[in-house]
């Protein structure tokens, strides 16, 4: 089995977060990898990863980072794979993050989903991904209609909950 998702964030006290998208993937069955990588602390690393991406089979990165979060834009400047970045709250309650990863110049995109909000990341690797496979694409339309079947229930459960001057 080879990896088609990298996940990588900036440090190893972002796995609570970016674990959201190994779920993702995992419930899809998408074979991905987890690494650390640190735009400011192993560049090199970041670089050799980035740079050899593609050709190691990679076709969706998601990359996670708080506070300056260079990460994602680095590695976007450095590949043609699709780069999704998840501020991550570290601090000025992730703010900072998010400025740092959706402000990128023009030419190198990082898609971007907001804070803390890796599941979100996950589901959109799956979206890029199912593009070109139909089964990915009917796994997602499945997924789309149980989103929706647990609104419609709550909806019901909400029903039956009784107030004086509730109206519904």
């Amino acid at each position: 089995m080879k990896a088609k998702v990298s996940i990588i964030m900036g440090s190893t006290s972002d796995l609570p977060i970016m674990e959201k998208a190994a779920k993702v993937l995992n419930d899809f069955k998408i074979p991905f990898e987890i690494n650390a990588l640190s735009a400011h602390r192993t560049p090199d690393e970041v670089e050799k990863f980035a740079k050899s991406a593609r050709e190691n089979g990679i076709e969706v990165i998601i990359a996670g980072a708080g506070m300056a979060a260079h990460l994602p834009g680095v590695i976007a400047a450095m590949t043609t794979v699709p780069v999704i970045g998840v501020p991550i709250n570290a601090s000025l309650n992730g703010l900072d993050a998010l400025l740092a990863i959706v402000q990128m110049p023009p030419g190198i995109p990082v898609a971007t989903v907001g804070i803390d909000g890796a599941q979100n990341a996950g589901i959109l690797a799956v979206q890029i991904l199912a593009t070109a496979d139909e089964k990915l694409k009917k796994a997602l339309v499945d997924f789309k209609v149980d989103l929706k079947s647990k609104i419609v229930k709550a909806n019901e459960d909400i029903s039956k909950i009784k107030f004086e001057y509730k109206t519904n």
